[in-house]
């Protein structure tokens, strides 16, 4: 088969711009090629057995957080606990790693929303991070709930809406596309409803300006998939380096083959070499 593209790099997230259906591209090292248009066609990826830190540059035997060696997730804010669980910031507490990090990323506008996936779901980002965010978990529908002016206090509204929705997406049942209908407007308003009380007593503590409840229109979401799997098979390139089949859709971070799927996002930092082959 003659490549069409054939290059070597290390992987990273891709980016996405929003549309109908949302418009990828892959990133090997410092080469950028588009997506959608690939769908259809054969592909390969093949891994080197290298990992690099997408830090610092060091080579690892394992990546932490998603592109990090061992070092650089341990100092590193951007791989703290908080992350992932918003509400424990120690910010204020003069204990950040990094202080100006947490100033740009953490204590900033935040927005708090609800996504279609798998279901419906809870989740925050940064307001700059809308729909970016959104796209990456695949979801096919998404509004704003409310805007708080931090990270943490994004967390807390988390924490509260959890009592009533759940915070994760089932990645299984979001690849296979049969996502049920929702109604985002009529949902958040149910939400907001039954989390009145705990709102308030957060206003009560960080300033009635602190959270703000907004009336922002839902965005719905498309892919492009030409085929959604029946059933989900993953590679995984630490146990075997080459995964190849026909490019058959993208969604959220994952690429879907016709020989099972893989999640791009997991392989930061790895070096590989990316072909994509005429389909004749």
């Amino acid at each position: 088969m003659t490549a069409l593209v054939d290059v070597t790099g290390r992987l990273r997230k891709m980016p996405a711009e929003p549309g109908n259906p949302v418009s990828y591209t892959i990133r090997v090292g410092d080469t950028r090629v588009p997506l959608n248009e690939m769908i259809g066609y054969p592909l390969q990826f093949d891994f080197d057995g290298v990992i690099r830190c997408i830090n610092c540059d060091r080579k690892t035997n394992k990546s932490f957080s998603q592109g990090f060696c061992y070092p650089c997730f341990r100092k590193l804010a951007a791989c703290d606990s908080c992350i992932m669980s918003p509400e424990k910031c120690h910010y204020h507490e003069g204990t950040c790693r990094e202080p100006e990090w947490g100033e740009t990323h953490c204590m900033i506008e935040h927005v708090v929303y609800l996504a279609n996936s798998s279901g419906l779901k809870v989740g925050i980002t940064r307001g700059s991070q809308v729909p970016t965010r959104w796209i990456d978990q695949g979801a096919v529908d998404a509004i704003p709930m409310v805007r708080v002016t931090t990270r943490q206090l994004a967390g807390f509204v988390e924490v509260v809406c959890k009592k009533h929705v759940a915070d994760r997406t089932n990645w299984r049942a979001m690849l296979k596309g049969d996502i049920p209908e929702l109604d985002l407007v009529a949902e958040r308003r149910r939400i907001l409803d039954l989390v009145a009380d705990d709102l308030s007593a957060l206003r009560a503590t960080h300033g009635e300006s602190a959270i703000r409840a907004v009336d922002e229109q839902s965005l719905a979401l498309g892919y492009p998939v030409q085929v959604w799997p029946r059933t989900i098979k993953t590679h995984n390139l630490d146990k075997l380096p080459t995964a190849e089949g026909v490019l058959q859709g993208i969604k959220g971070q994952y690429l879907i083959l016709d020989t099972g799927v893989i999640n791009i996002r997991k392989y930061t930092g790895y070096e590989v070499r990316f072909r994509v082959y005429s389909n004749n």
